[in-house]
């Protein structure tokens, strides 16, 4: 009896001591660790790093960047469901510890003996994860595990478990650039996270253990046997029915490598702003959680990039079939291998199952099959994977060429037929300004094994496609504001990243004139009825040779009024009014528009639009014509926020055109906001004749292209530059100016004039953006007056005279009255067609 009293006394005193020990080493620990650790409060305030994000301006978004694919989501959107399994996959007692679970501690213990000292599961509770993932180094030490515990006992402290479990769901890496929940439930299964399956929401807990190994896309047979335990062991601890497990179980594998996905294509005004923001905040754009909110409109941008892209395609269709993209697919697939096997990544290229399974099931739904597909296809669909798409173009192999019909295989593995009605079109390509005969067959156009392009039409029919070999831009602005409400940059940002609207300096042609028929009507000695000579002229170039512009008709036609010279675009009327003017004076004037005096060349060639300019300042231009002559200035970026609170960085204050304001106004109020007001730099007057003039390009001038429009606010101007390397029309009414241009990069002709085109994609554009407005034009100014006048001499008549036309003038600016006769001097310019000195003939 006293030996078993003595046993439990030393048990007991063992124990005591064990437990002292324990403590006093916890204790010790806690003393030598604590002033190295870091303040825990500081993840009241921690801040996630969060991708750059660019949005339209009523908030829809055109494009991400960063490293790190992030989107934040509060404890309360969390579903139910993914904090159960969660909770299942990495600590099902949560909710019950304090911090630190001594099961799952002891457990490592053992698992640590067992394993001769190497550190295994370390059994880490949430919240050590937490306070590892954003307060500590990975390396797995003894002294870290340690610094985690005491981190993880202060946490729970200080933070609730609901704050830790946000903490946590944002924090973690889960493959493919997805870091938390929210943004692996959009990058594998493209929804978010109330809408996943319970087995979808069992794969996303199963991937903080090993990112790498359970991730679905890499591995999915292990990422099936983690998801099912994750299921398993949430039945067992009651979290679902019984019936509920057995058909999450059964749920095949889907998860998919899903993309960023804007709502709006306008990856050149993203680029634009990913720009901003790298001048503006340096590398922690991408991190630091910013919004950049543009001025583009969600409405008119799709109208913009469709439009382009349809016009460049049917110019290419305009000028011949150039030929496959590719020729010989498998002699380019095994040159792909054997430079990706150097770069160590011979598996990425090797045949999947699934692209076997995919190509399996294209053959089994195609009901015409062509002898030895099916020896291809596998091959054929991984360069089909790594083609991509070009806006509408899609990839596609020629399977066979038969008659008039071509077979082809589709990304996805679909084998579909291109009637000859889509293939007709491809006469060969031989220059700029002149194809081959018409093909006869389909056969003379693409064989088997031949990259091609195709668009699909709206009867969802295909019709053979190329990259075009012009480019273009369009630039649509409130000319109001300056605010650019749509800018596409080119056919499509994956074929070119280069942004023609704003790096492409291009001489303008002739939508330049109106700029030059303006200092004009300003000035005072001339005016829309003055009469000038459409006569030959040389002029010495300043470099000891001789210019002799010429007309585009290369014909000329003598004396004739400013308003049809604009119209018909008459180059001698030009440069006269130009000379008249003077260079200085001119180019003075002109800086008013957001031209650079330095951009302007200092020669008579500047009314014929040698100036290289860029499709938005172009724009910008006419928006000055187009607000009444304020000087407005674009811009795109509206304001800038950060995070989810959207606390506000930077927001925009333009300078917007007033017509109501009085003299010296300084602000107007727009919508409770106070903005200054733009300075005027042209005078109303006549800036409203110019538009009147203007309105005649379309109505009987190179513009007439534009009346399909059926509107009466609608005024512009085509410009074409020589050797018709530069195609572009300029138009607008109050509410929209929009530029388009279309030429080579290369410079070469395009063989076509403004109103062949560009005039069809403005036309496509602004149909759209103005269907269901109202008419908007221009306020008449007090200081126009009417008057008729004699259309040959552009005198006035008098009363007692009859027939003439009216013109508008302003009413300092009135013409003389015609006299009679048409004096003897005006008869001898006009006989010898030359430079005449009578009166308004220049």
């Amino acid at each position: 009896m006293t030996f078993f009293r003595t046993l439990i006394l030393s048990l007991f005193s063992l124990i005591v001591a064990l437990i002292g020990a324990t403590v006093l080493a916890v204790v010790g620990a806690a003393i030598y660790f604590s002033p190295g650790l870091p303040d825990v409060r500081q993840l009241q305030d921690f801040e996630l790093h969060t991708p750059l994000r660019i949005f339209t301006n009523d908030g829809k978004l055109i494009g991400e960047f960063g490293e790190e694919r992030r989107m934040p989501v509060d404890f309360a959107d969390i579903p139910q469901d993914m904090i159960n399994a969660l909770i299942a996959a990495e600590d099902a007692n949560y909710f019950d510890h304090a911090g630190v679970d001594p099961r799952g501690i002891a457990r490592a213990a053992v698992e640590l003996a067992q394993s001769g000292g190497t550190i295994q599961s370390g059994g880490s509770t949430i919240t050590m994860q937490v306070a590892r993932n954003y307060m500590l180094t990975l390396d797995q030490t003894f002294t870290r595990k340690i610094r985690e515990i005491l981190l993880a006992l202060q946490m729970e402290q200080i933070l609730d478990k609901e704050e830790i479990f946000e903490l946590y769901v944002n924090k973690i890496f889960l493959g493919n650039r997805a870091y938390g929940i929210a943004a692996a439930s959009e990058t594998y299964y493209d929804k978010p996270l109330a809408e996943l399956t319970l087995a979808q929401t069992a794969m996303i807990a199963g991937l903080p253990k090993a990112p790498s190994a359970f991730n679905p896309l890499a591995n999915s047979e292990r990422s099936l046997i983690r998801r099912n335990w994750i299921l398993f062991r949430m039945r067992e601890l009651g979290l679902i029915e019984n019936d509920i497990y057995l058909a999450a179980v059964q749920e095949p594998v889907t998860a998919r490598r899903h993309y960023t996905q804007t709502e709006v294509d306008a990856a050149y005004v993203s680029e634009m702003a990913r720009q901003f923001a790298m001048e503006r905040f340096g590398d922690a754009a991408y991190t630091g959680g910013y919004r950049i909110y543009t001025t583009i409109d969600s409405t008119l941008q799709p109208y913009a990039h469709q439009a382009l892209a349809n016009g460049l395609l049917a110019y290419d269709l305009r000028h011949g079939w150039r030929g496959p993209e590719q020729q010989d697919i498998a002699a380019s697939l095994v040159e792909a291998q054997e430079q990706t096997a150097t770069l160590g990544l011979e598996e990425e290229l090797s045949e999947s199952p699934e692209i076997r399974e995919t190509a399996r099931q294209a053959a089994e739904r195609s009901q015409t099959q062509v002898e030895g597909v099916d020896g291809d296809v596998s091959n054929w669909l991984q360069v089909l994977e790594r083609t991509p798409n070009y806006g509408l173009l899609q990839p596609a192999i020629v399977v066979e060429s038969s008659g008039r019909e071509m077979q082809v295989l589709t990304r996805g593995g679909e084998l579909r037929t291109i009637e000859w009605s889509g293939l007709s079109w491809a006469r060969p390509y031989l220059s700029p300004r002149s194809r081959g005969a018409e093909p006869s067959s389909a056969e003379q156009i693409a064989v088997r094994g031949d990259l091609i392009r195709v668009v699909e039409n709206q009867d969802e029919t295909l019709r053979l496609s190329q990259r075009p070999d012009a480019e273009g831009s369009l630039v649509a602005q409130d000319p109001r504001t300056g605010a650019i409400l749509a800018l596409q940059g080119g056919f499509d940002f994956n074929a070119s990243k280069f942004n023609r609207a704003v790096q492409a300096q291009r001489q303008s042609g002739s939508i330049f004139k109106p700029f030059i028929y303006l200092a004009a009507l300003e000035n005072g000695e001339m005016n829309a009825a003055s009469v000038v000579n459409d006569s030959p002229v040389v002029l010495d170039d300043g470099s000891n040779s001789l210019w002799r512009p010429v007309n585009s008709s290369r014909d000329f036609q003598g004396p004739m009024r400013l308003r049809p010279a604009l119209a018909r675009s008459r180059n001698l009327v030009t440069i006269r009014v130009l000379q008249a003017m003077g260079l200085d004076h001119t180019i003075s004037y002109l800086e008013g528009f957001g031209f650079s005096p330095s951009r302007l060349p200092r020669g008579l060639s500047l009314a014929l639009g040698s100036a290289t300019l860029t499709p938005m300042e172009m724009t910008n231009a006419y928006s000055v014509i187009a607000n009444g002559g304020f000087q407005v200035a674009p811009w795109f970026i509206e304001r800038v926020t950060r995070n989810d609170d959207e606390e506000l960085v930077d927001e925009a204050t333009p300078q917007v055109a007033c017509p109501s304001c009085a003299e010296g106004q300084e602000t107007v109020e727009i919508d409770g906001k106070e903005y200054p007001v733009a300075p005027r730099v042209a005078d109303p007057a006549a800036v409203y004749i110019l538009r009147d003039m203007l309105r005649d390009v379309i109505t009987s001038g190179t513009g007439r292209g534009a009346l399909s429009l059926n509107r009466d606010d609608i005024v512009g101007k085509t410009g074409t530059t020589n050797s018709q390397r530069d195609a572009w029309f300029a138009g607008f009414n109050s509410d929209l100016v929009t530029t388009v241009w279309v030429g080579k990069d290369s410079n070469e002709t395009i063989a076509e004039y403004g109103a062949n085109a560009a005039l069809p994609i403005w036309v496509d554009f602004m149909g759209d953006a103005l269907e269901g407005t109202p008419s908007a034009l221009p306020e008449r100014p007090e200081t126009i007056v009417s008057a008729r006048i004699d259309p040959t001499t552009g005198r006035r008549l008098q009363d007692g005279q009859s027939g003439g036309i009216s013109e508008l003038f302003h009413r300092d600016h009135l013409p003389g009255f015609q006299q009679r006769r048409i004096s003897r001097e005006l008869e001898e310019v006009s006989g010898s067609q030359g430079s005449g000195t009578a009166e308004s003939i220049f």
